[in-house]
């Protein structure tokens, strides 16, 4: 009866965590006092216990004994099977005592919880900072160490978790099997589709504890406490610039080893960043899902349209130290403040004229190639950057959302609305 009520009776004496049955309490003990006789042949890493050592050893050899029934999809454990089934069932036995959200399993809900109670009883022992999970724990663990045993075959990057590993072979795999049912967009991971499911419900479970802003992920409202406590551990090994995440920081290295392996399947054109081939795959598809609700223009990402709507609120979060002018967007802000520094690291090759956003410099090489790949629909001009596309196409449409808070006039371009400014303010450029 305890899967179902959920009761944890038995408790670990070394971290606290809780079991409800003596058995599993038991195993998990292992973890904390048991030694690791048990070792694996292939990469070294020991386990306490030889059945451990034996189910870790399928990740070498790629056997999956464990088969799905209802799509044949196979599995090197049980309960990586037994958890997969429940996609096709639906069945969500577990619930959440606070919020009332259900879950397939006890161990998710348990975690879960963790989201209120704000336990976070992992501790790395480098630099002390604690984790609601021990698996988080240990992923923060390879920062310090990094180790990454596992290897994509197609093109051999490297990971230091499994669940990576597998999520990234999709991209050469092409495999999607996550449906949303209420648009039928395609994901190839079930977390991936359950964070799209949340653009239609609109649900914003997580909250920042400063500013009470609130998110649809746990992980976004993570990110955006950054800004509060301003922490940027990861650091890239050419240039010492510093990341608040990693994901960044790997992106950013892309900056010095030139490296794209996202192509347009279209027009070949090739990408340091999956999601930005996605982003532009919408030029030549044209979808649009995501509105603004104060004057309905469309998006292709739910980013720009955030974004967007500071336009209408006039927020202005982040704020240069240096001369104290605010901007809606923590980017902007960063490339204002290379006024101050002077930094210019990227380079033409064709002129050697440096720029301090690579995006500048990017546009800056289409005067030497003559490219203009972006066109407006109504009169066929052809621009450089979507941007000045986007800009251009008001003169057809008349929109000009940039409005003067003195005597409401209105405008097209930002630019102009500031021009029109100094009449009020008597600035003089």
């Amino acid at each position: 009866m305890r899967i179902h009520t959920g009761e944890t009776t038995f408790k670990c004496k070394v971290c606290d965590t809780r079991y409800s049955q003596c058995g599993d309490r038991n195993r998990h003990i292992m973890a904390h006092t048991q030694e690791k006789s048990f070792k694996c042949e292939v990469c070294d890493k020991r386990f306490s216990q030889c059945a451990h050592r034996n189910i870790h050893m399928r990740i070498h050899t790629g056997e999956k004994p464990f088969k799905c029934e209802v799509c044949d999809k196979r599995f090197s454990r049980c309960e990586h099977r037994n958890r997969h089934m429940i996609i096709h069932t639906g069945d969500k036995p577990f619930k959440c005592e606070v919020c009332d959200k259900r879950f397939s399993q006890r161990g998710p809900r348990n975690r879960h919880m963790m989201i209120h109670t704000g336990e976070k009883p992992f501790k790395c022992e480098v630099c002390d900072k604690r984790f609601s999970r021990c698996e988080h724990r240990n992923i923060h663990m390879m920062i310090h160490t990094g180790d990454k045993p596992f290897k994509c075959e197609v093109c051999d990057k490297r990971f230091s978790q499994c669940g990576p590993r597998n999520r990234h072979m999709m991209i050469h795999t092409g495999e999607k099997p996550f449906k949303c049912e209420v648009c039928e967009k395609r994901f190839s991971q079930c977390e991936d589709r359950n964070r799209h499911i949340k653009i239609h419900t609109g649900e914003k479970p997580f909250k920042c504890e400063v500013c009470d802003k609130r998110f649809s992920h746990c992980e976004h409202r993570n990110r955006h406490m950054i800004i509060h406590t301003g922490d940027k551990p990861f650091k890239c090994e050419v240039c010492d610039k510093r990341f608040s995440q990693r994901g960044p920081r790997n992106r950013h290295m892309m900056i010095h080893t030139g490296k794209k392996p996202f192509k347009c399947e279209v027009c070949d054109k090739r990408f340091s960043r999956c999601e930005h081939r996605n982003i532009h795959m919408m030029i030549h598809t044209g979808d649009k899902p995501f509105k603004c609700e104060v004057c309905d223009k469309r998006f292709s990402q739910r980013g720009p349209r955030n974004r967007h709507m500071m336009i209408h609120t006039g927020e202005k979060p982040f704020k240069c130290e240096v001369c104290d002018k605010r901007f809606s967007h923590c980017e902007d802000r960063n490339r204002h403040i290379k006024i101050h520094t002077g930094e210019k690291p990227f380079k033409c090759e064709v002129c050697d004229k440096r720029f301090s956003q690579c995006e500048d410099r990017n546009r800056h090489i289409k005067i030497h190639t003559g490219e203009k790949p972006f066109k407006c629909e109504v009169c066929d001009k052809r621009f450089r950057c979507n941007g000045h596309r986007k800009t251009h196409m008001r003169i057809h449409t008349g929109e000009k959302p940039f409005k003067c808070e003195v005597c409401d006039k209105r405008f097209s371009q930002c630019g102009h609305r500031s021009r029109h400014m100094r009449i009020h303010t008597g600035e003089k450029p």
